[in-house]
């Protein structure tokens, strides 16, 4: 692999060290989901930080087609819990089951005036020219 930028390191070491000693707030980025492909047409953005009230569809793993919402998203375990997404412990409790955010796709945002801020941030559709003005 050739380097790409000299400023930005391409060690495993490093990145390894920055992902899992990284704060709440790099978190949040990190734990992005992509949006189903309507949303993703409507706002022009490919994908969003997960948030809790979000409702999400699994694509990948065990859990793969079942739908829910977003109940709590674990940054310190870099998880989040999906409603209805859970599993029979041996003494007959039930335990949420950790989903990655990577393995869903959003398919109804909860939007307040901060998230709509950000889509409008993120709006692919606006031309450079046009932010300028």
């Amino acid at each position: 692999m050739v380097k790409v930028s000299r400023d930005v390191s391409s060690s495993r070491r490093k990145s390894r060290k920055a992902h899992f000693s990284a704060p709440s707030s790099e978190r949040r980025v990190r734990m992005s989901a992509p949006l189903a492909k309507d949303l993703r047409s409507k706002h022009n953005v490919r994908s969003l930080p997960v948030r809790k009230d979000d409702e999400v569809m699994i694509v990948r793993g065990t859990y793969k087609g079942r739908e829910g919402k977003i109940t709590q998203v674990y940054r310190k375990r870099w998880v989040i819990h999906v409603d209805r997404v859970h599993r029979e412990k041996v003494n007959g409790a039930t335990v949420n089951v950790g989903i990655d955010p990577s393995n869903v796709v959003m398919t109804k945002l909860k939007l307040d005036g901060d998230r709509k801020a950000l889509l409008a941030r993120k709006d692919r559709s606006k031309t450079k020219g046009a932010a300028a003005e």
